[in-house]
């Protein structure tokens, strides 16, 4: 499986994907806003576009469709319950679902609500498994609730899900927050090292360039992951004190989300 990170430049700070087949050159276009960077970028490769995948219904991922099935012919996929609100929607997809690409690349669909009710992430379970994750999971952050989702769904989807994928899983979402994600994780446990030093790495990087985490470096450094930290349980009760000395998890990712909406 090949990958090409395609950063945006706009201002919604968007990560597009490509995914390809490195036998036969297919290639799957993710949430491809600024479409003509993701058909560059196939052309340098070498790939044929074939399939677009939208991991949710927001303009910011859908809005380059048109644009790309325009130029290419692909299919668009996504999730079944979004089809409708997307518009052009070839395949819709649910749990457990594959999307398949070229002759080599297999993508297990997961069913992941929470910034919205129809949202899904794409699992590669490769050597190297990846997820690529839209605006659910983002590099030392979560994504919000704003507009179509909810924080009680969107903890379901990080305790039952994510938290239990392999370690070593990249986390490929589809906006770069990478900074300002560990700066609030910081605000809420300012002892955390691990998160100390990536802060200090990120800020020296493009953000074309930005560090790909892990599943494994997100439960270190995203305060979404770090649930039962005495550290964050006790820099939430000073905001909250009503939530008691042992307040459960989804008590304190609601708080953190809550927090997190107007920090």
């Amino acid at each position: 499986m090949l990958i090409e990170r395609i950063w945006s430049a706009n201002p919604y700070r968007n990560f597009h994907y490509l995914i390809a087949c490195p036998e036969s050159g297919e290639a799957l276009a993710i949430d491809p806003l600024e479409w003509r960077l993701c058909l560059d970028a196939a052309k340098a490769k070498g790939w044929q576009i074939t399939q677009i995948l939208n991991t949710h219904e927001h303009r910011d991922h859908t809005g380059g469709n048109a644009g790309l099935v325009g130029a290419t012919r692909a299919r668009v996929l996504a999730h079944a319950g979004a089809a409708s609100r997307i518009g052009g929607v070839d395949r819709g997809l649910g749990k457990g679902d594959v999307v398949r690409v070229g002759r080599t690349v297999e993508l297990e669909c997961l069913d992941t609500p929470g910034h919205t009710m129809a949202h899904i992430c794409l699992l590669s379970r490769s050597d190297q498994p990846a997820l690529f994750c839209g605006d659910t999971l983002f590099n030392a952050g979560a994504g919000n609730c704003h507009n179509g989702g909810h924080p009680q769904q969107l903890y379901e989807t990080f305790m039952s899900q994510l938290a239990r994928l392999p370690e070593e899983t990249r986390v490929f979402p589809g906006h770069e927050y990478l900074a300002r994600n560990l700066e609030f994780t910081l605000d809420r446990e300012p002892d955390n090292t691990a998160a100390q030093r990536l802060l200090g790495v990120a800020r020296r990087q493009s953000p074309a360039a930005m560090t790909i985490t892990t599943l494994g470096e997100e439960k270190r450094v995203n305060t979404f992951f770090r649930l039962q930290s005495p550290g964050v349980i006790a820099r939430l009760r000073e905001t909250f004190p009503d939530i008691g000395e042992q307040p459960d998890a989804r008590t304190v990712f609601l708080k953190l989300r809550e927090l997190r909406n107007a920090w």
